[in-house]
């Protein structure tokens, strides 16, 4: 993210497998992790009248994955 590489860890599942509605298989895998977007750069943020701030330092990276066997 903007012009930041960093290597991040993700915790990944695998779903199993199954078939496919045209005789094929399918994995499923999900993966997710956090990561604190000021590490890459991203510091805009904007003060709210209540106190807090608009934008939070966490993001949520969710992944869902779903691989068809050749």
């Amino acid at each position: 993210m903007r012009g930041v590489s960093k290597n991040i860890s993700l915790d990944a599942e695998f779903l199993g497998f199954g078939d496919d509605p045209y005789g094929g298989k399918r994995a499923g895998f999900t993966a997710k992790t956090i990561i604190n977007r000021k590490e890459f750069g991203l510091n805009w943020n904007e003060t709210l009248e209540t106190g807090g701030v608009l934008v939070g330092d966490e993001v949520e990276i969710l992944i869902d994955i779903e691989a068809i066997k050749k």
